[in-house]
């Protein structure tokens, strides 16, 4: 394929868009959660509903959905040459799930990791050749069978439904109000992933994550952002189905929220899960509607981040927990929402001009070549471009 501004291919940038899209309203999400600080004493004002509204749970799953799909991406590009990539992709999901351990030392939210150790399972469900097949899964995945499990469970009295989840147990949060840098460096290497994980497990997005991987994959086998105007019609019935749903969903949990444990606790969680899905699928079908109404031009300046998020990713929390966290300034406690936002508004268009300053020079982000050589078990990659021959 040839390559398009950035170095990205026409084929793929519009993913890398949706890709930047995503990790830049998952920043957002950071900022106004102080990279997790706020949740020691939550304090909803607009500012914080606005954003946690538009892009807690929706941002994730998207990068979730890019993830499935460049799986499809990289094994048919090795079917293609007649190679196989299993082995490969198995040995470059170790080296992500490396990445996230480090980096979850730092910053306790860490996802790739979970993205990482989740990518695993795909690899069987590449020999599923049904797509069909492959949605029914998903479908199973997005019903949530962990939550309804726990919903019946606490409607038939069983007393191990009726406890708090162990999630709102947090006790790494006193370490991050006050711990040093060692502190808290131990505190990430247990006790904070302990909670992340019953996190993860108990808001039914480990399996969502499946789900999406799924989603993501099934995408890429019938060319869904190949030729964007052949699904034009799909699109629309599915953006007004999405709306539909979302909205459904949004009444459903505010109807149950309030509850910290029990069946409508759990219902809550259920309908809110649905909800960022929903949510997740519109943003899609309205970033490709949007790309094919003469908005590409606006939304190429995402591609560029989309196509170094590990290295954005892991930098996000390495400049900003020093700047939140008591053992850094501890600007936590003395900055408001709307300041955050204001941060996060500026560090995003920082780190959008310096993606795209630095494609101009470089093939890959620094984290995505060292993954590149590390998968390939070589330094002998191509980093730099080479300058452009001056006209004489």
């Amino acid at each position: 394929m040839s390559e398009g501004p950035n170095g990205a291919s026409p084929r793929l940038a519009i993913v890398d868009g949706l890709r930047g899209y995503a990790l830049m309203g998952l920043f957002l999400v950071h900022m106004l959660e102080y990279f997790e600080l706020y949740w020691s004493d939550p304090t909803p004002n607009p500012v914080t509903t606005a954003v946690f509204t538009l892009f807690m749970g929706k941002t994730f799953s998207l990068l979730a959905l890019c993830f499935g799909f460049s799986f499809f991406v990289m094994m048919d590009g090795a079917a293609r040459r007649g190679q196989p990539f299993a082995g490969r992709f198995a040995w470059r999901l170790t080296l992500l799930a490396g990445i996230g351990l480090l980096h979850g030392l730092v910053y306790r939210g860490d996802i790739i990791v979970v993205l990482a150790l989740a990518g695993f399972v795909l690899i069987p469900f590449d020999k599923v050749r049904s797509n069909r097949a492959l949605l029914a899964v998903a479908g199973v995945c997005f019903l949530q069978p962990y939550i309804l499990l726990w919903i019946a469970a606490g409607a038939a009295g069983a007393p191990w439904a009726l406890n708090k989840p162990h999630f709102f147990s947090d006790p790494a949060m006193a370490v991050y109000l006050s711990g040093d840098l060692g502190q808290v460096l131990r505190a990430n290497l247990w006790e904070g992933q302990v909670n992340k994980w019953w996190f993860f497990i108990e808001t039914g997005r480990c399996v969502q994550v499946l789900g999406l991987f799924l989603i993501g994959l099934v995408l890429g086998r019938i060319g869904f952002f190949a030729d964007l105007g052949r699904f034009a019609r799909g699109r629309a019935v599915a953006l007004a189905a999405v709306i539909l749903f979302a909205a459904v969903c949004y009444v459903l949990k505010a109807r149950t929220g309030g509850h910290h444990s029990g069946p409508v606790f759990w219902a809550n969680m259920l309908f809110g899960g649905w909800f960022d899905l929903s949510c997740m699928a519109a943003s899609v079908l309205v970033f490709i509607l949007l790309w094919r109404a003469g908005g590409e031009a606006v939304l190429r300046a995402l591609v560029p981040a989309g196509r170094m998020t590990l290295t954005l990713y892991v930098a996000q929390s390495l400049v900003f927990i020093p700047l939140f966290y008591p053992l850094g300034l501890g600007l936590y406690a003395k900055i408001t929402p709307a300041l955050a936002l204001t941060a996060g508004l500026i560090a995003v268009a920082a780190q959008l001009l310096l993606a795209s300053a630095w494609f101009k020079a470089f093939h890959y982000g620094p984290l995505e070549w060292l993954w590149r050589c590390g998968t390939r078990r070589s330094f002998d990659i191509p980093f730099r471009r080479k300058p452009e021959p001056r006209p004489v």
